[in-house]
């Protein structure tokens, strides 16, 4: 489909809600690129965040956006959020995209309007990770029965699935009973950022030599949450002594910093530019969690660094065993104490353009030329 043709079809892009820079944001940011004039939809957003990150985006929000403080409390407010979307009025469009991690699928349109549903998970504190919730109670547990239900008839309303990986795919199939087509998201080029190393502060502490290969340190970059298995890394480091740095925030990184030894250093939010010499500067990235695509491993990549990832999930759609990395088996102190032994073994061998070379058809322009084909 042409530019020329996409344009005399009406588009609307939707999103659950904007707060802050994660994966599915930065994917929302590259359908805005390709659809330029399309208005964003969300449940509630964070108006600093947005003229930042979306400054020519038009934004409009859900009666939710109206709660005094929502950007606190929306997490106690799930129970509206089925409402919310389903109120959104797009009767005037003819396309809509929805970039979906829990609730923008349950869109309610016209059957005129097509909707496609760029599916990050079927909502995975619902299925995949119900026993893992640590919210115990018979309240609790009616009102994740009463999402399932929602959840699962509102997977019926989306015209076509699209899932970030094979991964995804299957789980949809699994939960919701739907085919779906597998686009992977857009890696941003950190190749392209350039930042004076001298801006860049990190502690001189952190400088190693391993295996005769000059090196700052081993990186996760990640949002600090318990299901991302930071808390595991933390603890192998603070034994191994190797030099850690733990780049991203989350409502575990006060606790995390209060056991975390002297090795390990943790600088928060920083920005592509910053986060580029990061990765320049590492050994290898390490990955203690699961995820569904996983965004950082090819930003490692496409910086010729290997990555040591947990045997589960999107990595192994990118990995390559023994050539751009290693995994561990299970999240266990042992299993990844073990991972990192084989990585540095095995780290003359890694090849820094197989490495790169290995994640070329992560790119903006790929993701752009199949989402384009899909809409055709």
């Amino acid at each position: 489909m042409s530019n020329v043709k996409c344009l005399a079809v009406r588009i609307a892009l939707v999103h659950d809600w904007l707060l802050n820079i994660g994966g599915a944001e930065r994917v929302l940011k590259e359908l805005h690129n390709i659809f330029p004039t399309a208005p964003i939809w969300v449940l509630f957003y964070d108006r600093k965040f947005t003229d930042k990150f979306l400054p020519e985006a038009t934004i409009s929000a859900s009666w939710l956006q109206k709660f005094p403080l929502i950007r606190k409390i929306y997490p106690y407010l799930f129970f509206l959020m089925p409402s919310a979307i389903e109120s959104l009025d797009l009767s005037d469009y003819d396309l809509v995209i929805s970039s979906s991690v829990i609730f923008s699928k349950g869109l309610i349109l016209k059957p005129k309007t097509r909707h496609i549903c760029y599916c990050y998970s079927p909502t995975r504190f619902l299925w995949d990770r119900n026993s893992e919730d640590e919210r115990k109670g018979v309240l609790a547990s009616l009102a994740k029965h009463v999402l399932r239900i929602w959840d699962r008839q509102a997977s019926d309303r989306v015209d076509e699935f699209v899932a970030i990986s094979e991964n995804v795919r299957q789980r949809i199939q699994k939960y919701y009973r739907r085919d779906a087509k597998v686009i992977y998201p857009p890696a941003p080029n950190l190749n392209s950022t350039t930042i004076d190393q001298e801006q860049l502060t990190i502690d001189d502490s952190i400088k190693c030599q391993m295996s005769n290969v000059k090196c700052f340190y081993y990186l996760i970059v990640s949002r600090l949450y318990p299901h991302k298995n930071i808390k595991l890394a933390v603890k192998v480091f603070n034994k191994l002594k190797h030099e850690l740095v733990i780049v991203g925030n989350g409502p575990l990184k006060n606790k995390l910093q209060k056991i975390a030894s002297k090795n390990i250093k943790f600088p928060g939010h920083v920005s592509d530019e910053e986060l580029a010499v990061y990765y320049q500067n590492c050994k290898a990235l390490i990955m203690p969690q699961e995820e569904d695509f996983g965004l950082t491993q090819i930003e490692a990549m496409s910086l010729s660094k290997p990555v040591l990832a947990l045997r589960r999930g999107g990595a192994l759609e990118t990995i390559r065993e023994g050539i751009t990395g290693e995994f561990f088996d299970d999240p266990i102190p042992e299993a990844l104490a073990d991972g990192i032994r084989r990585l540095n073994e095995n780290y003359g061998n890694y090849s820094p353009e197989e490495i790169k070379k290995s994640v070329s058809q992560f790119s903006v322009e790929n993701f752009r030329k199949q989402i384009l084909n899909l809409i055709a």
